[in-house]
């Protein structure tokens, strides 16, 4: 491709924060919901009740049949299909791209006493993305006496950041800092961003647990055809 002379700011790194509009009477019933599938699917596996960390098996999608449930999918579904759009619109072809949106993944994880997940990405997926259900007031959590105001948050690591350890910073690189983001849990909201990105949940310790939902999702075209800029995606 012969780029135009002028400056040009390459592959920018996409997320998207929503909020959803009834988190209030949603939350409190996923917290009984996710409970009571906690209790059955630890006693199914052999685990210790109350355990520091919980993951749920990532079949929420079609096993939790409630009303309110539906609802909250279809937000998780149109929120993606806001961000995906707004991520590619200077990659798809014309004035947009009617998507087919296929959630390939959906569980909960419940943490506390100090427990955390590993820096990672996710795989077999292009987007995903993590719903907070559950957590201590801002004020409570942030006074922790060790974790402070990261206590229980999601650290998302830049594309540079692995190129960043040793490396010469001065003014002219200064675009690159900071080389992470931190987004605090907030009951209620969604944060969306490419499964590609590194991040890692940090240490968590509330009176209340920290209640996440998350999942990944693929994007594909309605038309069944995927072909941008003359290939076909896997």
């Amino acid at each position: 491709m012969a780029l135009a002379a002028g400056f040009h700011a390459l592959w920018p790194t996409p997320l998207g924060v929503h909020r959803h509009a009834g988190a209030e009477q949603l939350n409190p019933l996923l917290v009984r919901v996710f409970g009571a599938l906690r209790a059955t699917q630890s006693h199914a596996r052999g685990e210790p009740p109350g355990g520091a960390f919980f993951a749920s098996d990532d079949d929420l999608l079609h096993r939790v049949q409630l009303p309110e449930w539906q609802t909250f999918v279809r937000f998780l579904v149109e929120s993606l299909r806001d961000t995906v759009s707004q991520a590619n619109r200077a990659a798809w072809p014309g004035s947009g791209v009617d998507l087919r949106i296929a959630i390939e993944g959906l569980w909960f994880q419940a943490s506390n006493r100090g427990a955390f997940h590993e820096v990672h990405t996710h795989g077999n997926c292009s987007w995903s993305g993590v719903y907070c259900v559950q957590v201590d007031a801002a004020e409570q959590r942030e006074a922790h006496t060790t974790h402070g105001a990261r206590n229980g948050v999601t650290r998302f690591y830049g594309p540079s950041f692995n190129h960043l350890a040793g490396a010469h910073v001065d003014l002219g690189n200064a675009y690159l800092q900071p080389p992470q983001v931190e987004v605090a849990p907030v009951p209620g909201q969604l944060v969306l961003f490419p499964s590609w990105l590194s991040h890692q949940a940090l240490p968590y310790d509330g009176a209340l647990d920290r209640l996440i939902v998350s999942f990944n999702a693929s994007v594909h075209a309605a038309s069944g055809s995927d072909r941008v800029h003359g290939y076909a995606a896997a």
